[in-house]
């Protein structure tokens, strides 16, 4: 069974450490040798999407009647709506893939760099902690500011006894705005402005004024984008598997709510490695070098109704081999330095002097 992480509230959503932390003693790192796991490749989806939330005019039922505008919402309501999606590749460390090295040497810690979690980044070099830096979740709100249609009702407006009565009324004041802006554009107009920026000015302001008043009839919308992240840890192929659902309605739910429409995945390994042949070797004897990792290739599709949404080829340390490295490497006098991959455990460099 797959491992899923959840996070549903982009604003309360805890993502994982974007970087890589590696100190100079941490434990798996003794007087004796050095125990470190070789990581698992996981995946953090970030799902973008879009809520538009609706505000309804105060004048919205009389929309229809006096200014023919059809079908005005009359209730507020929110619209989700999925923007974007994409995986990005980290490493976790792989209890299963856990070694142990006995080194003669007594300073180790100039040897060997672990991270957080155990995985081994390199032998003989110091790893930049600058890689890895994974999506968060967060909120980038619309920042639309509206006008107050209330700074632009007429005297005849606000004294009027009933809302159909201001309704109507308002209309009427829209109605006239247009006139006058057609007049003004005709040249018609009885006090016309004295030169084009005057005449710009103008109907700007004539502009102003009837955006003010139809929102009273049309009501608002504003479009905040929310960006959720998602971990999901492949341990084996897998298809048809939910990986969220999703309501247009509600925004990401979670996977047993039904109101949300789910999003399966399918992991698929592409058997990218050539075989090898093996070498049997005496049982009682201990292998004690590198251990790293050849990864395979995986591919990840994201479904919706039977239609793919997100598809990637990622190179992925489940579907790979583990490979050994010479154990010289793990000596006071070795001047080589191996750097390994945080999310895959392949070998990124070798250098020596």
């Amino acid at each position: 069974m797959k491992k899923i992480l959840f996070s549903l509230l982009a604003l309360l959503s805890t993502s994982l450490t974007a970087q890589t932390e590696v100190t100079e003693y941490q434990p798996g790192i003794t007087e004796d040798g050095i125990t470190y796991f070789l990581p698992s490749t996981a995946l953090r989806f970030t799902i973008t999407a879009t809520c538009t939330t609706y505000t309804p005019g105060e004048y919205c039922r009389y929309a229809q009647r006096y200014l023919r505008l059809k079908e005005v919402p009359q209730t507020a309501f929110k619209v989700w709506k999925i923007t974007g999606v994409k995986a990005t590749p980290f490493g976790i460390a792989d209890k299963k893939q856990a070694y142990s090295i006995k080194l003669k040497n007594k300073t180790l810690a100039p040897l060997v760099s672990l991270s957080a979690d155990g995985r081994l980044l390199s032998v003989n070099g110091n790893v930049e902690v600058t890689e890895d830096i994974l999506p968060s979740a967060r909120v980038i709100a619309d920042t639309t500011k509206f006008l107050n249609p209330t700074d632009y009702k007429t005297e005849e407006i606000l004294a009027a006894g009933s809302i159909a009565k201001m309704a109507e009324l308002t209309a009427n004041e829209i109605y006239d705005i247009r006139e006058n802006r057609s007049l003004l554009t005709k040249g018609q107009a009885d006090f016309m402005p004295k030169d084009g920026q005057q005449l710009k000015l103008m109907l700007n302001q004539l502009d102003t004024q009837e955006n003010a008043l139809l929102q009273l009839f049309r009501g608002t919308k504003k479009t905040d984008t929310h960006v959720f992240t998602l971990d999901y840890v492949p341990d084996s192929e897998t298809k048809g598997e939910i990986l969220f659902r999703f309501s247009k309605h509600l925004g990401l739910v979670k996977n047993d709510n039904v109101a949300g429409e789910p999003y399966t995945i399918e992991v698929k390994d592409l058997k990218a490695l050539p075989n090898v042949e093996t070498i049997s070797k005496p049982k009682d004897k201990k292998v004690e070098d590198l251990r790293y990792t050849v990864p395979g290739k995986g591919e990840i599709i994201l479904r919706h109704n039977g239609q793919e949404v997100y598809k990637s080829t990622l190179p992925m340390a489940q579907f790979g081999r583990v490979e050994h490295l010479g154990g010289d490497l793990f000596n006071k006098k070795s001047t080589t330095r191996v750097y390994l991959s945080p999310s895959t455990g392949a070998i990124t460099k070798i250098e020596g002097e």
